[in-house]
């Protein structure tokens, strides 16, 4: 509970990149050219497949998702960044903070669990491909991409509403680039404990239970693989979860850095990198990933926009 004579903060200032002046332009040109191509890249996949009817399949419906909550992740971080890289000090509000954080849980947590429901998606292709088109109807898809915009907003919600129960009195400066749970958990000055049991039990679910669910639907996968006789089939079936599978080593190995840790031994530095592999640099990879390795979508990106090449 606040003392009446306790000062309430207001606004959080952005550490940011502000220990580096010397980069600010370098970085302030890196950050505004992966995010124009981040956006592109995502509008691109949501637009050809969505008008393309031979990519009206499971697979694509969750790379739309996909595409959709890396363009949400990206928004909810780097347009602040660019700004702070081109001013002196970057603030920003506690409701503001508050919203960006909503943002980027919900958007992260989503992709984590759309991740697994694309790799559950290639082990029925590949694995059960009887009863594919049964198992994966388009209302089931419907039903499990809403499930886990819900489930997810939900997640965000608890969160974020939990950090907004806490007291923040005493120093505002963020020493990061975004307003994520550690750094503002290290700020409050009023007791964090139930937060910190919410971050380990989300981590717990999102982090590691996902892990192991996308880890047994590949194992499952490459058992299948190598009972294919033939070095052309097997090579058919890998090439068609290829592209997921680099996916998901990028984006678990940025966020297992970021998160799968106590908030005592909270590393800016490394928060910071693994802020930029996660938030950055992935959703910007993602769409250039599938693009140049999927065969189909070249060839739906060619049909659509015939100057593309082809």
């Amino acid at each position: 509970m606040m003392s009446p004579n306790q000062t309430l903060v207001t606004q959080f200032v952005l550490q940011g990149f502000s220990e580096h002046p010397g980069l600010r332009v370098f970085l302030l040109g890196c950050f505004l050219s992966l995010y124009t191509v981040s956006l592109m890249g995502n509008a691109v996949i949501i637009t050809v497949v969505s008008c393309s009817a031979g990519l009206h399949s499971p697979m694509y419906f969750f790379l739309c998702n996909l595409a959709t909550m890396d363009i949400v992740c990206t928004s909810s971080v780097l347009p602040k960044v660019l700004v702070g890289l081109n001013s002196k000090e970057n603030t920003i509000s506690f409701q503001g903070c508050m919203l960006q954080l909503f943002f980027l849980v919900w958007s992260g947590s989503s992709e984590l669990l759309l991740l697994t429901v694309m790799a559950y998606d290639r082990y029925l292709a590949i694995c059960c491909p009887l009863h594919y088109s049964s198992r994966m109807s388009p209302r089931l898809c419907g039903a499990m991409a809403m499930g886990v915009w819900g489930i997810c907003a939900l997640n965000a919600s608890i969160n974020t509403g939990l950090m907004m129960r806490l007291s923040f009195c005493g120093p505002n400066v963020i020493n990061h680039f975004f307003c994520e749970i550690p750094p503002l958990l290290l700020l409050s000055c009023s007791p964090t404990r139930v937060n910190s049991i919410m971050t380990v039990l989300a981590d717990t679910f999102y982090g590691g239970i996902n892990f192991l669910l996308t880890l047994t639907s590949y194992g499952c996968i490459i058992s299948s693989i190598m009972h294919i006789r033939s070095a052309k089939g097997k090579w058919k079936a890998f090439s068609t979860c290829s592209s997921h599978l680099i996916v998901v080593s990028v984006y678990y190995s940025s966020v297992f850095c970021a998160y799968i840790s106590p908030a005592s031994s909270y590393s800016p530095e490394r928060s910071k990198l693994s802020g930029v592999l996660y938030t950055v640099l992935s959703p910007t990879l993602n769409p250039l990933i599938y693009t140049l390795r999927n065969k189909e979508v070249k060839h739906a990106l060619w049909r659509l926009f015939p100057f593309s090449g082809g």
